[in-house]
């Protein structure tokens, strides 16, 4: 069972480790543009603009995936090739309708975030790759669905080193400015889904069967995958509330400092969840399989397993930010002139960071859990209460504690959610019982 799950986990942990370093290299690449800090600004919001998008786009990716994990677990292989159909085509009407309304969608977001004539012409060429961008949302869950991540693994990682190496000939051979970037995730995107494309048809053409249009749009399979990726979007709008909340409350604070190292502690809590979400994915793809081979005893050990290394890379994670919290700002901080107030500052909230990782190490595992056993109204309901909670508990202790409230807030509705996820599934029976039907 560890190297099942291993198996999965790993893989997507490199890929999860890809995304920052992209953002870092584009981001050195952006600042060696011209005025630097007006190049470095523009990509940055045009980046957010992009990740608003795929971000509220990500529930194909696990609609699908619970789906096609117990369907590969029930062996039904015409149900997994139908819903790798189903995926991908919901995903390219997306896509396409991304680029039908690319201008106004544009213009609303470059006027709600401020965006000059460097902004604009970023989003009005990157928008080329949103089709390819939502494409892969659907291939990435059917192969976790089918218990594979070397594929998305390795596809990420070839998006990625294409991403810098064409930004870099775009920006500097080409001297095409950060819309060099742009380009640069035009091609990488496209060139990535083709090679999705081109591994599934070389590894997976075995499990593929004839399928029907009719099979496709069967009333009863869209209405459980709409169902279940209604759930997960008001989930997500949830989580999207939570983060943008966050940051402007930071911005609303009494000093810039205060907001610079609310953003580095809130990296440092980012690059945990990168590690546990390798196991929750891994949860995911894995709770799926064994409910739809009806396996109710690799599934209760699944879960045990997948706890140990959830909470062990917890411990792991607080360990590191003990010893080391002040190195690892001092890499976030260029100035070095004003490290020794940063790290002040930091040192008064350094402790909500080493007490999140044991708050939220079971909330993300309990949401792969969730997923694949396809219990997404319990995945809803339990993020809107947390969310409740999280602006309840922030706007009642604000006026007395101030910024600790943000983090008191943040921390509580990290543990919340997968408190919620226990109780509401009757402390996890109502996944067991779907493996024992």
């Amino acid at each position: 069972m560890n190297r099942e799950i291993f198996r999965i986990a790993i893989p997507n942990i490199v890929s999860n480790i890809t995304v920052p370093l992209m953002g870092i290299f584009s981001t050195a690449i952006a600042g060696r543009c011209g005025d630097s800090a007006a190049t470095i600004g523009a990509l940055a919001i045009g980046v957010s603009i992009f990740n608003f998008i795929y971000w509220n786009c990500s529930f194909i990716r696990m609609g699908t995936s619970g789906i096609t994990a117990q369907a590969f677990g029930a062996k039904n292989f015409t149900t997994t090739t139908a819903m790798l159909v189903r995926a991908v085509g919901i995903s390219a009407v997306l896509g396409v309708l991304m680029l039908l309304l690319q201008y106004p969608l544009g213009e609303l977001s470059l006027r709600i975030m401020n965006g000059n004539q460097i902004v604009s012409d970023y989003f009005y060429a990157r928008i080329w790759a949103v089709p390819a961008g939502i494409m892969l949302f659907g291939l990435n869950g059917w192969f976790t669905g089918m218990q594979n991540a070397v594929i998305p693994m390795v596809t990420s990682i070839t998006i990625n080193v294409l991403h810098v190496l064409l930004s870099l000939w775009f920006v500097f051979g080409f001297d095409m400015g950060i819309v060099g970037i742009a380009y640069a995730s035009v091609v990488a995107q496209w060139s990535g889904m083709t090679l999705s494309v081109l591994l599934l048809v070389i590894f997976f053409r075995k499990h593929l069967r004839p399928v029907t249009l009719m099979q496709v749009v069967e009333m009863g399979a869209l209405k459980e995958f709409f169902a279940v990726n209604g759930d997960i979007i008001i989930r997500t709008f949830c989580i999207v509330a939570v983060y943008t909340f966050f940051t402007a409350a930071s911005a609303r604070m009494e000093s810039d400092i205060v907001l610079a190292v609310n953003t580095m502690l809130l990296q440092m809590f980012t690059l945990f969840s990168y590690m546990n979400d390798g196991f929750a994915y891994a949860a995911e793809a894995l709770t799926g399989r064994f409910v739809g081979a009806r396996d109710i005893h690799s599934l209760r050990l699944c879960i045990r397993r997948c706890v140990v290394w959830a909470v062990g890379t917890a411990v792991v994670c607080i360990a590191i930010y003990v010893g080391w919290w002040q190195d690892i700002i001092a890499m976030f901080v260029g100035e070095k002139s004003q490290l020794a107030d940063i790290l002040s500052v930091a040192g008064e909230y350094i402790g909500w960071v080493i007490a999140i990782p044991i708050a939220a190490a079971l909330p993300f595992l309990m949401d792969g859990i969730m997923v694949g056993a396809t219990l997404t109204r319990i995945l809803r309901n339990s993020m809107v209460v947390s969310t409740v909670a999280y602006f309840a508990i922030y706007y009642s202790l604000h006026p007395f504690i101030g910024n600790n409230a943000l983090w008191c807030a943040f921390t509580a509705y990290m543990a919340l959610r997968g408190v919620a996820q226990y109780f509401m599934s009757d402390r996890l029976q109502m996944v067991y019982g779907k493996a024992a039907r």
